[in-house]
């Protein structure tokens, strides 16, 4: 959410941000909050003098009545009820006007940053780096589907008798190795200096607002029937809901932290579910990163989480690259996401396998998550980043370590955590 001093002092600059992503249909919302805010500020400083004025008199009601003066302070006091119900019907047109305005500015996007590539969806997303070669082994790389039914490590056959499409069975070797991955993620991060978390794995509704939009919500989260309760799609969003209306010393900041959680996802649009194998799936395990910082070190942040991720993929031979998303495929609370894809020897083509994402103070903005500094309280910044999360980072690790044998080769980074193996095989 943005503050509203932008649209009560350059209305334009939000309109021409909308217009950046291609969402024309939000622009009369700006106007709208703009004059519904000129209401709420003028009934607001009519509601304001009149307490001013009630508490004056409620001070020469007692004075009269100490001085014997009965007669005159029956009739302030006949006045300050008529006015008691001038104020109670003022505050009542303040409270939901304050609601009106706040649910206009939940559906205005954020203002994304200078460097964001102007473009109208994912496909118009820029390559800034690769990192490692993209190698095409001169064998062939079976479907990653296939390659772990034939090491007995996927059963989604029976995953679909328990649990319908888009579930999985992982087992053996696969599912150690899926694991180590995480385990590893988590070690990495926490060797980088973030402090490790495991945070609840469902949130309330006030929580999912304030850390997603309403599309996101409606195509993502799942809602547990009868409870103010959602299962959460990624772990940033109970982990930022952690600092809810919290007053945070300065000397915190940053606040890094790392954590580790299932993941569900309806997965509803034009992607849908996989039928065969386990890219896009409703359930998942991820290792996640968040920041909480001053606006002004929140790019230097934002450039190191990204790295972090590279690094990770490149410690288990896994090429990659960075797409800058452009602004139409940014989230409506966005300034800035990069996409971090992998390589696929199997597709010959990049997939992606994380994104890393600052808000500015758009989440605090909404969660009322504020610092104390010694020139006031601020709203900070927040980011996040994938490190992995599996089984997408599964699937490129078996396909940039798979043998023309049908065997997997375990680098050394993740050696400990497989009781010492170096390979997968049957």
């Amino acid at each position: 959410m943005i503050d509203i001093n932008l649209i009560r002092e350059n209305k334009e600059l939000v309109k021409t941000n909308i217009k950046k992503k291609f969402q024309d249909e939000k622009i009369p919302l700006v106007d709208k909050v703009y004059d519904l805010d000129i209401k709420f500020r003028e009934i607001k400083s009519k509601g304001d003098y009149l307490r001013g004025e009630k508490n004056k008199f409620s001070a020469q009601i007692g004075l009269f009545m100490r001085e014997g003066n009965k007669e005159e302070a029956e009739k302030l006091k006949t006045k300050v009820n008529e006015m008691n119900e001038e104020i109670e019907n003022l505050t009542l047109e303040e409270e939901n006007l304050q609601n009106e305005i706040k649910e206009i500015m939940m559906k205005i996007p954020n203002i994304i940053d200078a460097s964001v590539p102007i473009g109208k969806d994912d496909s118009e997303n820029v390559e800034i780096e690769k990192f490692g070669e993209p190698i095409v082994p001169s064998y062939e790389v079976p479907y990653h589907a296939d390659i772990l039914e034939k090491l007995s490590g996927l059963d989604k056959e029976s995953a679909g008798r328990t649990s319908g499409n888009g579930f999985y069975y992982l087992i053996g070797d696969t599912a150690r190795l899926h694991s180590a991955m995480i385990a590893y993620a988590r070690d990495f991060m926490i060797e980088k200096g973030f402090d490790y978390c495991i945070p609840p794995f469902m949130i309330r509704k006030d929580v999912v607002s304030g850390v997603m939009s309403f599309n996101e919500m409606e195509n993502m989260m799942y809602k547990i029937e009868g409870e103010d309760l959602y299962l959460i799609g990624t772990s940033e969003h109970s982990m930022i809901g952690r600092f809810k209306d919290q007053l945070i010393k300065e000397e915190r900041l940053p606040v890094c932290l790392t954590s580790y959680s299932p993941c569900f996802r309806k997965e509803v649009g034009a992607h849908g579910i996989e039928e065969r194998g386990i890219y896009r799936v409703h359930q998942f395990e991820k290792e996640e990163m968040i920041v909480l910082c001053k606006k002004e070190e929140e790019f230097d942040w934002y450039n190191k989480m990204l790295s972090y991720t590279v690094e990770f993929f490149r410690s288990l031979n896994i090429p990659v690259r960075t797409l800058e998303c452009c602004s139409g495929d940014l989230a409506d609370l966005k300034v800035k996401s990069c996409d971090i894809e992998a390589w696929s020897p199997r597709q010959k083509k990049y997939f992606e396998v994380g994104s890393c994402s600052l808000l500015g103070d758009a989440q605090a903005r909404r969660l009322g998550i504020k610092a104390k500094g010694e020139n006031g309280n601020y709203y900070v910044s927040t980011l996040n980043n994938t490190v992995v999360a599996s089984p997408r980072g599964l699937i490129a690790f078996i396909e940039n370590n798979y043998n023309e044998d049908g065997s997997i080769n375990i680098p050394e980074a993740l050696r400990v955590y497989m009781g010492g193996k170096e390979k997968i095989q049957n």
